[in-house]
């Protein structure tokens, strides 16, 4: 590449910033909470801004009966196309669900409102940002190769709906279908750093059965709920030991255990015959997923015998398994940290993050993947799945720049391998 086309993408993107923010703003303010998961309208909204801005957008709906097996009611996920000549298929993933506000905002979740430079809303920095940056990314590219630049290799947007409910019908549903075959892969992240691991995740429901029975005669029943106290003691127990476990990766952290959900009993006299919790197992790069499941079924199953009468039956809601280094990912790393340091004027290091993501999908299909995009330091930094959600517009405009710079870097036919 040239000096010259580095200039003209530079130049594009500083006179579109107004319209990027603008075409963000439409995208927050539009619901596209998950759950419920009634995603279609968003990305139907989301289709026609970026044909607005010239894109061919293809629409991949997932059937209905699909969508509600992974707990959704609609989702269609958008790809875009862009070929500039002979190379590899570099593909850009963000997602347009998001998480329901819940309390405790100052600005309207759906208001995109922007105070001092930094936008506020639901999704506004996970990651609808990144349907932003990875649009304009694209568009500053095609501007760039219409100025002379010599591309090679195809620039494809996965811009899809369901990563709040695993991935499974977002990339998941591209990649098995053989509707893209991408050579290497951009999932949504933050400037500041690049995501090389993360956790994987299990959430595992365990129903726990015993007998009703009067309160006047609690010895005739088999108490579930007393039973459950013993399963709870035993579950916060293994808490305790995985915090011993910390995992080499810098950013990963020790494997987790949250009990999120609980429900039982049928009246205040009234032996409860039965008590379901969900649990969240968080996996580490260097656990097997299905090693974690087996290992947390037996534990919960030992707990419950333990009580007369007691039985326990365990359905599998999720499991994620985790995202790790692998080969191809340095040609990723290499390329984005060149431009970032340019543009941010700092280093930009590799990390593991706690969390899980679709770039796990990517990665288990072969494909090199890292986490980049628009967004601050931390997840917390940004009220990420929090209220007040934020995101400066300046790291919006900073990380666009560092996108569609590597990915030109990435396919500039001198440097394809």
């Amino acid at each position: 590449m040239s000096s010259d086309d580095t200039a003209a993408i530079r130049e594009f993107l500083e006179w579109s910033r107004d319209n990027q923010t603008a075409f963000l703003a439409a995208l927050v303010k539009v619901p596209s909470d998950n759950p419920p998961g009634d995603c279609r309208p968003h990305a139907e909204r989301a289709a026609a801004l970026l044909e607005a801005l010239g894109f061919t957008v293809e629409r991949h709906d997932v059937p209905e009966e699909l969508a509600a097996r992974n707990g959704m009611i609609s989702a269609t996920n958008l790809v875009i196309r862009e070929r500039f000549g002979d190379g590899p298929v570099v593909a850009l993933n963000a997602h347009g669900d998001v998480v329901p506000p819940g309390l405790g905002w100052t600005h309207d979740p759906y208001g995109a409102e922007i105070a001092d430079g930094v936008m506020y809303g639901r999704g506004v920095a996970v990651s609808k940002s990144d349907f932003a940056t990875y649009g304009f990314a694209l568009l500053a590219l095609k501007h760039a190769a219409a100025r002379g630049a010599r591309i090679g290799g195809t620039v494809e947007l996965h811009l899809t709906y369901d990563e709040e409910a695993g991935g499974l019908i977002g990339p998941g549903f591209l990649l098995e279908r053989g509707i893209s075959k991408p050579d290497y892969a951009i999932s949504a992240g933050f400037s500041y750093d690049i995501v090389t691991a993360h956790n994987g995740c299990l959430h595992l429901e365990a129903e726990i059965v015993g007998r009703s029975a009067h309160a006047a005669m609690p010895e005739t029943g088999a108490d579930a709920l007393e039973a459950a106290t013993g399963v709870l003691a035993a579950l916060y127990e293994l808490r305790h030991a995985l915090r011993e476990r910390v995992s080499p990766v810098p950013g990963i952290g020790a494997p987790g255990l949250t009990v999120g959900l609980i429900s039982g009993g049928i009246n205040t006299n009234v032996v409860p015959d039965k008590v379901t919790m969900r649990i969240d197992r968080r996996i580490t790069p260097e656990e097997g997923a299905e090693e974690a499941e087996a290992a947390l079924r037996a534990l919960i199953e030992t707990a419950a015998g333990r009580y007369p009468g007691i039985s326990v039956q365990m359905r599998r809601i999720l499991i994620a398994a985790p995202f790790v280094p692998m080969p191809g990912q340095e040609r990723l790393i290499a390329a984005i940290q060149g431009r970032a340091e340019e543009v941010l004027g700092e280093a930009v290091a590799t990390k593991g993050v706690p969390i899980y993501t679709d770039a796990r999908l990517y990665s288990a299909q072969g494909i090199p993947t890292v986490l980049y995009g628009a967004g601050p330091r931390t997840l917390l930094e940004a009220n990420g799945h929090r209220a007040d959600e934020k995101l400066k517009l300046d790291d919006l405009y900073k990380a666009t720049e560092v996108v569609a710079l590597a990915v030109l870097d990435l396919l500039s036919p001198q440097l394809a391998e």
